[in-house]
């Protein structure tokens, strides 16, 4: 959903390049909508039967500003031929993504002004019919199960009935029909299938526990198999192939994540799997036509995999052997997995985008995602990692602009949201646009991030503008101390919780930025308890556990409630907030902005009307990045 640094760092580690590399001269400052602009074609997927390709590029309609829309084409081969068919007339939004119901429909997802509140719909790839298969106002909609089997159908859950909670149906891709498969009765988090496409398994939550439930058939009642508290993780992943047991993602009894089998006759006893050793797992993976366990996904300074399937190993060296220099990710295959759409990336490039035809072994490239920043005038993102004053290790990722000095640089401090989320190594279109601009950028994994095992994430629970800040103010003292940073020019910029750590970073420690962007950041704990969401109504204990209760820890939230510390700030401020944004209410920011201005304070303020949790709009997007650039160029002289 949304990102915190003192004085001591104890010891300091760089990862790969050393920080004294820098090329002769620095590149030219590329166009900023070259970086933040949507790809003149991208997202593609395979329609099951591989004969027709989907994919997206900007596409005016009535004369209505660009937005990504869905074409079809056919293929010959892996090779595209005819005219792209234009399958969407979206105006107001991008659509974000979509996927292949068997041949002939595609179904994609829209909400309306950035309120979150999706709609699922099916297109007809032969008629261009479009029917909304969940056409409910203020309902939000997501896809359970694609149900590959079954022509006419898929599983979507939708809060229509109750706000707080969501039910499953099973609805008709062609008429919108629907049929009640499960309903919530008020404390299911999560469901999940069986490979028949049946409800299967339950996460129940009161807030505080979690139930793992379990049926052996739609017919039968949930039983409870496994409870545990919110610290411990048993979540399901996916039932094995003969639909008796699950696999699941388990931190039951260890720190890692780790991929188990459980038995519902003997649910206390996991069979172990793989476990990471020095982070969580992410996710594993399995083959529909072949009915085998494949590889399991984790992330260290990089993306990681174990390969549990000889053909599965096979495919990733012969991909690595033409892909040399590029990580690469598999986003899509037809139903014989034969043909594959593969993502080619690195750090400096969102790279291009293949069919990978397997029994024929050739490559073909449908596109280069965005050919007008050149690799090779873009900066590289080393892992690094430091010690926190209470001898925390945190990692993280340092880019250096390309062609200058690693010395007295203008930098900027960019901690990620969520909290409970990471920053992973790859392209990352701002920290390149920034780096390009000559700034250094500084992103951390602080206590409370994901990925580093249970003892790491707890640590940040009750820590909002405390630890957690520290462990960001450590890192930009490590970066003045390494003589990279300019202390006098360092910046600070995040969105969502990254929006609250910028703001609690100018509010409790001003001396350490000259400048600071919040991008949809939090600014009052009480305010944003207060504001969330219906549906996440369910987990506010745990949040109120993690985060803050109003009235156990009432002094504790006061004291880390950037809006209501406003008198401390003094740093040059640039708000920007979605007037639409559910997760975080216009309020935080409004409230922010007014007790700065009512003391003369610099803030410049941005709002648009239709547009939510972040930007989207392509329009809004470049006013946004063009107005921080001129903020921060102004503030920060790089």
């Amino acid at each position: 959903m949304f990102s915190f640094l003192k004085r001591t760092v104890l010891a300091a580690s760089i990862v790969g390049a050393s920080l004294g590399a820098s090329a002769a001269q620095p590149p030219r400052a590329y166009p900023l909508k070259d970086f933040f602009r949507n790809p003149d074609r991208g997202f593609f997927r395979l329609a099951d039967d591989g004969k027709t390709l989907g994919f997206m590029q900007p596409t005016s309609v009535d004369g209505s500003p660009a937005r990504m829309n869905i074409y079809v084409q056919p293929l010959q081969g892996s090779k595209p031929v005819g005219d792209p068919r234009l399958l969407t007339r979206e105006t107001a939004r991008d659509i974000s993504n979509f996927f292949w119901k068997g041949a002939d429909v595609v179904l994609y997802q829209k909400d309306f002004g950035g309120d979150e509140n999706f709609h699922v719909l099916a297109v007809n790839a032969k008629t261009g019919q479009i029917t909304d298969l969940t056409p409910y106002e203020g309902v939000r909609a997501g896809i359970e199960d694609d149900l590959e089997d079954d022509p006419d159908h898929v599983l979507i859950s939708h809060n229509q009935r109750d706000p707080e909670v969501f039910d499953v149906y099973r609805v008709n891709v062609h008429t919108g029909a629907a049929v009640l498969v499960a309903q919530n009765p008020g404390n299911i988090v999560g469901w999940q299938t069986d490979h028949a496409g049946k409800v299967r398994a339950a996460v129940a939550s009161d807030g505080l526990n979690t139930t793992l439930l379990y049926r052996d058939d739609e017919a039968a009642e949930f039983r409870p198999l496994i409870t545990t508290d919110y610290r411990t993780s048993v979540s399901p992943a996916f039932f094995t192939f003969d639909d008796r047991k699950f696999y699941a993602l388990s931190n039951r009894g260890r720190d890692k994540l780790a991929l188990v089998v459980i038995d519902p006759a003997n649910p206390d006893a996991e069979e172990e799997i793989y476990t990471p050793e020095d982070v969580d797992l992410d996710a594993a993976a399995y083959s529909r036509k072949r009915r085998v366990l494949t590889l399991a996904a984790y992330q260290t300074d990089k993306p990681q995999y174990r390969f549990f399937d000889a053909q599965t190993e096979a495919l990733f060296k012969a991909l690595s052997a033409r892909l040399a220099g590029y990580d690469f990710a598999i986003q899509g295959y037809d139903r014989d997995e034969n043909k594959f759409i593969v993502a080619a990336y690195n750090d400096r490039t969102p790279g291009s985008r293949y069919i990978y035809d397997a029994a024929a072994d050739t490559l073909t490239k449908l596109a280069d995602i965005n050919p007008a920043i050149p690799e090779a005038d873009m900066s590289r993102v080393q892992p690094i990692s430091y010690q926190t004053r209470d001898g925390l290790t945190v990692h993280g990722y340092l880019t250096l602009p390309a062609g200058r000095a690693p010395s007295g640089l203008p930098c900027i401090v960019n901690p990620h949201g969520g909290p409970w989320a990471r920053d992973g190594w790859g392209y990352n279109p701002e920290v390149q646009f920034l780096a390009n601009r000559g700034f250094c950028v500084l992103q951390m994994n602080f206590r409370g991030s994901t990925g580093y095992g249970r003892a790491f994430w707890e640590a940040g629970f009750g820590q909002w503008g405390l630890k957690m800040q520290d462990d960001i103010t450590d890192g930009v003292q490590w970066l003045v101390q390494q003589g990279i940073a300019d202390p006098k020019r360092i910046g600070i910029y995040g969105a969502s919780y990254g929006g609250y750590a910028t703001l609690a970073g100018v509010a409790f420690t001003p001396e350490l930025y000259a400048a600071a962007v919040d991008y949809v950041g939090v600014s009052n704990l009480f305010t944003f308890m207060q504001s969330i969401p219906p549906y996440w109504k369910p987990m506010l204990a745990k949040m109120q556990n993690m985060v803050g209760d109003p009235e156990r820890d009432r002094e504790r939230l006061a004291a880390t409630s950037p809006a209501l510390h406003a008198d401390r700030i003094v740093t040059p401020l640039f708000v920007a907030q979605g007037a639409k944004d559910p997760r975080v209410n216009k309020d935080e920011s409004d409230q922010m902005v007014k007790a700065l201005r009512a003391r003369g304070v610099e803030v410049e303020y941005m709002v648009k009307d239709n547009e939510g949790h972040g930007f989207h709009n392509d329009e809004n997007k470049f006013e946004f990045y063009e107005a921080m650039e001129r903020f921060l160029k102004e503030h920060l002289k790089p």
